[in-house]
């Protein structure tokens, strides 16, 4: 638990373009400019501490992960960086998608069969969506980018620092924030509460049936159906979750040319994107210019 380094390396099982990827969700900030890379800083499931992971698409396709930090656990760590670009899902099916569906697969082609970014734990979806309530996304990302410089861990990988967001402790230490209002602070650290008594838990909530994982995360406060859908599928990354909030249905209809089709209809149509429906959403989200973001 307290390695100072930890590496691997893998071929990604399905298609993979992480320089493209990184041109059409929120760039992640790269090593010495190599647009083929990402650095994450963040906290480390367990909660011990944070740490930050690069990660490199080499020519030939194999992706090269290095995470550094003290104290925390490091396979853990990279296993995170490599889950919040859906690396950890066996995409091999995913191309099939399109060839069932042709309007997907026009879709597939346009954007090189990108997977989705996902934050980098449920506790920090969660974190995002209570602090982004009501206000915009370039309002959310200061806040939060100034919580990681003033509280979170601060680690220096190549002569830069990254600061991570604050792990679930360091949160509920805090009894103002400024920026945000006094109940979207308790309610931040109802989702640190959630975070160290495992309601946040990936694999947990990966573990569940829906349903069940959607009950579990509504009992955090602040945190509804549709905040609890984002937890699920942007959070835990479900690939296969359905996104059949009103937004997604217009899009559906947009994207079809299907004006007047009934939500049933709809639910029924995205049937034949399984085993990525959410997947395939995010797709047509980038495509009507209304991505789901890492926040």
């Amino acid at each position: 638990m307290a390695m100072t380094g930890y590496t691997r390396d893998l071929m990604p099982r399905g298609p993979f373009d992480l320089a493209f990827q990184n041109r059409h969700f929120n760039p992640w900030p790269t090593a010495g400019g190599n647009l083929r890379s990402a650095v994450q800083a963040f906290p480390v499931e367990g909660w011990s501490g944070s740490a930050v992971v690069v990660v490199e698409q080499l020519e030939d396709g194999r992706v090269m992960v290095e995470a550094t930090g003290e104290g925390v656990d490091l396979e853990r760590a990279a296993a995170q960086a490599l889950e919040s670009l859906s690396l950890d899902v066996d995409a091999t099916g995913w191309p099939a998608i399109g060839e069932r569906d042709p309007v997907v697969g026009e879709l597939q082609s346009r954007f090189h069969l990108i997977r989705p970014s996902m934050f980098h734990s449920p506790y920090e979806a969660a974190a995002a969506f209570v602090i982004g309530h009501r206000i915009s996304v370039a309002q959310t990302r200061v806040i939060r980018e100034r919580l990681a410089r003033q509280v979170g861990d601060v680690t220096e990988v190549g002569g830069e620092q990254f600061a991570a967001f604050p792990g679930p402790r360091e949160l509920l230490e805090l009894e103002e924030i400024p920026g945000l209002s006094g109940a979207k602070t308790a309610r931040l650290h109802g989702v640190a509460e959630a975070a160290l008594d495992g309601r946040l838990d990936r694999a947990r909530l990966r573990g569940l049936d829906e349903a069940d994982a959607l009950a579990l995360l509504q009992t955090i406060d602040g945190i509804g159906p549709f905040f609890a859908t984002g937890i699920l599928y942007r959070g835990a990354g479900v690939p296969n979750g359905l996104i059949a909030d009103d937004g997604s249905l217009d899009m559906m209809r947009e994207t079809y040319d299907r004006p007047d089709a009934t939500a049933p209809e709809l639910i029924a149509m995205a049937s034949r994107w399984s085993p990525f429906r959410s997947w395939t959403a995010t797709l047509m989200h980038l495509a009507s210019e209304r991505p789901h973001r890492r926040g």
